[in-house]
């Protein structure tokens, strides 16, 4: 029997951070993307300031990987970190086009994002025929929604973001709770920013 594609498997390289946070609404998920944005741009001139330092800490990229079911919030994360980027255009959902990217000029210096949604792969072969590689090898920031969806072919991420229903009866029904798992010392520095 195949695997199911929606299951998500964590990494199995060791967690160096993990933090939980709990959203309570929209304005919630928002501002959370708004710090997750500033932390961003903190490691990036932290790297430029203090290149290949003896702590790891270079800028060389972020893979974050969103899970999460369908109106988890992950999308909506995602524009929150755009908008804290400083990005005012339209934020598309790529889940037809599969990668939205975008090119944000900040302080640190112009930084490339990429927002993938790989909903609509039924196989990992897909990820990889699609020439996909290029993008997490260039310094950029790649936002990855249905990461599952390549089996491991991704390799380990920098973050991962569960996001998930907060299961309190008597939260509205915005209410999310998100884990956040660092896995390298980038994100580790991004998410003890957050």
């Amino acid at each position: 029997m195949p695997a199911n594609p929606d299951h998500a498997t964590l990494p199995s390289a060791p967690v160096l951070l993990e933090r939980t946070f709990a959203l309570a609404d929209e304005a919630a998920t928002q501002a959370f993307g708004a710090r997750f944005a500033q932390a961003i741009e903190s490691v990036r001139a932290d790297s430029r300031a203090q290149p290949e330092t003896a702590s790891g800490l270079a800028f060389h990229g972020l893979q974050v990987q969103l899970l999460g079911d369908l109106g988890a919030g992950k999308t909506t994360l995602v524009r929150a970190t755009l908008r804290g980027l400083g990005h005012t255009g339209r934020v598309r959902s790529p889940t037809y086009t599969l990668v939205e990217p975008y090119l944000l000029e900040r302080p640190a210096g112009e930084l490339a994002l990429y927002h993938f949604d790989l909903y609509r792969f039924t196989d990992p072969a897909e990820w990889a025929d699609a020439g996909f590689r290029e993008y997490f090898d260039s310094g950029a920031v790649c936002l990855v929604e249905w990461p599952q969806r390549a089996g491991l072919l991704l390799g380990v991420p920098d973050l991962v973001f569960s996001l998930g229903l907060s299961g309190n009866v008597d939260a509205n029904a915005d209410a999310r709770v998100l884990v956040a798992r660092a896995y390298s010392e980038s994100g580790k520095a991004c998410l003890e920013r957050c």
